[in-house]
């Protein structure tokens, strides 16, 4: 196990905003997924402003359904407007 339980982390920088994904493993050895986006903040005291969501194993599958319909959603939305 890595650091803060981590056995698996990738990145995606885009602009502004940095997505971290990273699984998991809490000290029971389940796994979960931890989705971080961190963006850059100008003129504040704070650095950065970094929001979290954690998606336990046993929600993935479902999960990843609903995050699939939003997207389906979107490309048709987008579709539309051209």
């Amino acid at each position: 196990m890595g650091v803060r339980g981590e056995v698996f982390s990738s990145r995606l920088v885009t602009g502004d905003r940095t997505y971290f994904f990273n699984v998991k493993e809490n000290v029971y050895g389940d796994l979960f997924l931890n989705i971080v986006e961190s963006k850059g903040m100008e003129g504040t005291s704070e650095k950065f402003i970094r929001q979290s969501i954690v998606v336990y194993q046993e929600d993935l599958g479902e999960f990843v359904k609903e995050f699939q319909k939003s997207l389906d959603y979107i490309v048709q939305a987008k579709s539309k407007q051209n």
